[in-house]
């Protein structure tokens, strides 16, 4: 049996309801999130049958499942952002519509304590056959977070009851001499932590234990099950499964004192920060299986770097944090918060990543659902407890971590002290912090220098402190304080460039520009419509420069680089060295792109435009207004100009025919006054070994001739080849319009990457 430890030298985290944001950044975020993201979320959950399958289970409605088996999941993380909301803000709607929802779990809730509409109503004798695949666990867990959050900020026992009731059950199930059994998506350990946390139940401590001392069973990576936990030492397989599941291990680790489990979570953390972590704090560069694969393969395009593995890692850094007390903790989570994880939701708040690229070429998008509903739902229950980050505690030292303006009480011991926060963070690196105790006494004040942060200026009471930080990693100030006592606070945030290990190739010769927090990246529509094209030596000088009216107020970084100049090809084999373009560049933060028009986005820009995108000449098709018969992709991608580096770039904007199957298809393009033509290429694309779009069976060209459509004379072949441009000669025409004609295969699509007229 262990024994939970306690200590006035452990750190606590000071609770969300106990801080107050009045700045413009995270108020305004936290707000959004409350009017937009979480009405987002509350009428998903009702038009999607989420909330209606709890009405079935209960006897309140009739019908069938519907939707995903882990649904469930969902509609708690919504309510615990509800909940986490009312703790700053007691909105009546809000409180009204939690508790019409908690009645309805009430009613589904078996006899027993079980919940889970999807086994409730389609296969009731099944429960906990299928640990691995089916998400009961899961599903649990959520159910405990949102509990928790619930009881927390209102003082309502409802959901907790059930939380509880349900815990029992589970608890009665698994355990040494019970059940035994390894969830699939881990949850359910960091959720009986929270569980225990407001109940002191201590069996709830032993059973995320002992969950978690169930792993190794199954051999397979991908949900951390290939060795036990004590014997991990990289990270490996799905990103938020193994988020939760070190979230749950720091957990118990730090009630427990397990040094075995200290142990782990040291030696995974330094494998995933040094090597298989994206700059933005992402995690997950692979969509196979949603999460890792080998050090240092870090791909741009295709990094998929799930919103909710973002939010994952938060968790389990700030858990690290709580172990060992050291800045690098929160210096990752913060690059995380401000970076990988607030990209995921649209400054609107009702638009998501559910992956987050470090480059598009204007193919990526947020959308306002999805099937699989985690990262939405992540999202809305994330944003209101930031404030939960921010300070720490012990009997006798209070944490500064995160830095905005806000008010917070902090508990040390018997001794409360106000907090009040001044600060223009993230876009400055000043802050100044009020103290007021309740009483004079001697504390230790901790303040994070975060890791970019090379030059700092520190005041008391108006005084020049000379304080370098400790090797944990924060500047501390021990003394008697009293009540009006002011600290001040400036870290210097120069504009820093960025390289990679040259192990993580993707990124040779490529640098990164950050400043404060922030991770910037180029976009399009800043840039003369392209930023592939676009080298920044690294001695240009750039400038940051605040714009009040740009992405809801943000700071810019603005300076000269140098373009590629786009080459007209023809037949040419080989062409003398142009000589690049000089042209000035804004990059914008990371976390706001893709809030305007569509566009291409960069993080790492090469240094030399040796690296960059070989851009097409505009040719005559770049003046058309394109159309299809059917469309599956993006229609402009046609003419955009951008070189495939093979018919199987899966990185290339493409436009297919897809779902159409062995029909008659076109795409058209449509010019504002009559255009001479004699010539056509197509660059097909080819997607063998990924889904089934091929070349056509055959294809012709047609132009408008006064209304009607007429095949061109004296064509040349209408090629079919793979790799390059299937150039077509043929008798002038004088038209408004011009079509590709394609007779597809038998059961395959197809489609094109460009499409030239000259």
């Amino acid at each position: 049996m262990m024994e939970t430890i306690t200590s006035k030298h452990t750190l606590q985290a000071v609770p969300v309801t106990q801080v107050q944001f009045t700045d413009q950044f995270w108020t305004s975020k936290i707000e959004i999130n409350r009017t937009k993201t979480l009405a987002q979320c509350f009428r998903q959950c009702e038009e999607t049958n989420r909330i209606r399958n709890f009405e079935v289970a209960g006897g309140l409605n009739t019908g069938d499942f519907d939707g995903i088996f882990f649904n469930d999941s969902d509609v708690y993380k919504v309510v615990e952002g509800a909940a986490h909301i009312l703790a700053s803000n007691r909105d009546p709607a809000i409180e009204t519509q939690l508790d019409q929802w908690i009645a309805k779990f009430a009613a589904a809730q078996q006899a027993d304590g079980y919940l889970n509409t999807y086994y409730t109503l389609v296969e009731p004798d099944k429960r906990w056959t299928d640990l691995p695949v089916m998400h009961e666990l899961y599903c649990a867990g959520h159910l405990f977070e949102a509990a928790v959050a619930h009881y927390r900020s209102t003082g309502k026992c409802s959901l907790l009851d059930i939380a509880t009731k349900f815990a029992d059950y589970i608890d009665s199930v698994f355990g040494p001499g019970g059940k035994s059994g390894t969830p699939g998506h881990q949850e359910i350990e960091l959720a009986l932590v929270k569980l225990y946390e407001v109940t002191d139940e201590k069996r709830y401590l032993d059973l995320a234990a002992f969950f978690i001392d169930q792993r190794g069973q199954s051999g397979s990576d991908y949900s951390q099950d290939h060795v036990p936990v004590r014997q991990q030492s990289e990270i490996v397989g799905h990103a938020v499964r193994a988020m939760y599941l070190y979230a749950g291990v720091a957990d118990v680790a730090r009630y427990t004192g397990d040094e075995d489990l200290f142990a782990c979570m040291d030696r995974i953390w330094k494998d995933v920060t040094l090597r298989k972590m994206y700059i933005t704090g992402g995690i997950g560069p692979s969509g196979h299986n949603e999460g890792f694969t080998v050090p240092y393969d870090l791909p741009n395009e295709t990094a998929y770097a799930e919103t909710c593995a973002a939010i994952g890692m938060v968790l389990w850094s700030h858990r690290m944090f709580l172990l060992h007390g050291r800045s690098e903790y929160i210096d990752v989570l913060e690059q995380s918060l401000y970076n990988g994880l607030l990209s995921g939701v649209s400054l609107d708040g009702d638009n998501f990543f559910y992956t987050n690229p470090l480059s598009s070429h204007g193919q990526h998008h947020r959308q306002p659902w999805f099937g699989c509903a985690c990262c939405p739902t992540n999202v809305v229950r994330f944003i209101p407890q930031v404030g939960g980050y921010f300070y720490a505690s012990t009997d006798s030292s209070l944490w500064v971590n995160l830095y905005a303006s806000n008010q917070a009480t902090v508990s040390m011991g018997e001794q409360m002290v106000n907090i009040h926060q001044e600060s223009n963070y993230p876009w400055q690196g000043w802050t100044k912090l009020t103290l007021e105790p309740d009483k004079t006494n001697d504390f230790q004040l901790c303040l994070r220098q975060p890791n970019w942060a090379k030059q700092v200026g520190l005041k008391l009471n108006g005084q020049i402190l000379q304080i370098t930080s400790n090797s944990n990693g924060y500047l501390e100030i021990t003394r008697a304080w009293r009540a009006g006592d002011v600290v001040e606070v400036n870290f210097d945030m120069s504009v820093e460039r960025i390289i990679a290990n040259p192990q993580a190739k993707a990124n040779n010769g490529r640098l990164a520009l950050r400043r404060g927090p922030l991770v910037y990246c180029l976009e399009a529509t800043d840039n003369d419509g392209s930023v592939r094209d676009i080298a920044l030596p690294r001695n240009s000088p750039l400038k940051a420069k605040f714009e009040p009216n740009l992405l809801d107020g943000v700071v810019v970084l603005q300076g000269p680089a140098n373009r590629r100049i786009a080459a007209d090809w023809g037949t040419e084999l080989y062409k003398t060295v142009s000589l690049d373009q000089e042209t000035q560049i804004t990059a914008i933060p990371y976390f706001a792109w893709d809030n305007r028009e569509s566009g291409q986005m960069t993080v790492w820009l090469p240094e030399s435009t040796i690296l960059t995108e070989p851009k097409l000449q505009p040719s005559i098709a770049s003046q058309g207004r394109p159309s299809a018969s059917h469309v599956f992709g993006q229609l402009s991608a046609a003419i955009d100009g951008i070189l495939p580096a093979s018919s199987a770039d899966q990185t290339h904007p493409k436009f297919t025919w897809w779902d159409k199957k062995g029909t008659q298809e076109w795409i058209c393009l449509t010019f504002n006054e009559p255009v001479q033509i004699s010539e056509s290429a197509v660059y097909w694309f080819d997607d063998t070994g990924f889904g089934e779009c091929r070349p056509p069976e055959s294809w012709w060209l047609e132009w408008d001739n006064g209304g009607q459509w007429q095949p061109v004379k004296n064509p040349s072949k209408y090629g079919l080849q793979l790799d390059g441009f299937n150039s077509v000669t043929f008798d002038p025409v004088t038209t408004q319009q011009l079509r590709i004609v394609v007779e597809l295969q038998d059961n395959l699509s197809s489609g094109l990457l460009e499409w030239l007229l000259n």
